[in-house]
């Protein structure tokens, strides 16, 4: 291997990892029929002027399966929590109870739980489609390196090196994704 060329291969590796991690947090998005308390992740309230996570004006429990509960620690913000959830697009209906809001999972339907599992493949893709632009920086790195002199063998080395660590994340992107459709299409 040549002295002067050393791919950083933890930094795409890093990279890679936060595409892996964008995707986890994509799919707790995605309702499975059970109750999460992540699911309210991307829901924001509109807290004293600002766009606040459902975590930080109430406490979000998971006491049974199928039921999720926020203890809104502020009385005054308990209907901005429930309107919130309401126009988030979850398809939950809230149900009051002094400052607890429960939310009750409802079942899918077998047409729904066929859209989501579509909607988690396109998480997938995208994961993917980022995991391969971090590979196409690799390897525009090395030809830069090659037209900078790099010998053809070092230039080899550091393709495979760039293209397995690709094709582990691309296996783990997979992996991801064939959990999740299980987990929503089980009943």
């Amino acid at each position: 291997m040549s002295d002067e060329f050393e791919l950083d291969t933890d930094a795409l590796s890093r990279r890679m990892e936060g595409a892996m991690s964008n995707l986890k947090t994509e799919f707790a998005s995605l309702r499975t029929g059970r109750a999460s308390a992540s699911m309210l992740e991307p829901v924001m309230v509109e807290a004293y002027g600002t766009p606040t996570p459902i975590n930080q004006v109430g406490t979000v429990n998971v006491p049974e399966p199928r039921m999720v509960t926020i203890n809104v620690w502020d009385k005054g913000m308990v209907g901005k929590v429930e309107k919130a959830i309401r126009e988030s697009g979850l398809g939950i209906n809230p149900q009051l109870n002094g400052t607890i809001i429960m939310l009750p999972i409802p079942e899918l339907n077998e047409e729904r739980r066929k859209e989501l599992t579509k909607v988690a493949a396109q998480y997938a893709e995208h994961a993917r489609v980022a995991v391969r632009n971090v590979r196409r920086d690799g390897m525009d790195q090395i030809k830069k390196a090659k037209a900078d002199g790099m010998s053809e063998d070092d230039q080899k080395f550091w393709e495979t090196e760039v293209q397995d660590l690709t094709n582990s994340f691309i296996a783990k992107v997979d992996k991801a994704l064939e959990t999740k459709q299980a987990e929503i299409m089980q009943v």
